[in-house]
């Protein structure tokens, strides 16, 4: 293939990856503006474009991870089973999280 193929896949590759992601960010802010109208809240326009960043890099990640256990399980595509690793180490992390997290100031003053 030449160079100039190859470039123009790249280039290619890379406007459909951003359409995605547009798309991707697109409905987690859709979701979130729905979640909070349910729940009779408003949600400013920075914290919807936190949302939409954080869950597109919780999406990046969790293809990373399911690509590192389908590697470390000697297959070329992910499975369920690297699905489900996924979710357990997922499930392990927001443990070890809340486990960590301080108690609130009011909490400490009823405790002692």
């Amino acid at each position: 293939m030449a160079t100039n193929d190859v470039e123009r896949e790249e280039e290619e590759d890379e406007s459909v990856n951003q359409l995605l992601r547009d798309r991707f960010r697109l409905c987690t802010i859709s979701i979130a503006e729905a979640e909070a109208m349910k729940n009779g809240m408003e949600v400013s326009q920075p914290i919807l474009s936190c949302i939409s960043d954080l869950a597109c890099k919780y999406a990046q990640q969790l293809a990373k991870d399911l690509e590192l256990f389908s590697q470390h399980g000697t297959r070329k595509s992910a499975s369920t089973k690297d699905v489900i690793l996924s979710a357990a180490s997922l499930r392990s992390s927001c443990y070890d999280l809340k486990q960590k997290t301080p108690q609130s100031e009011k909490k400490r003053r009823k405790i002692t």
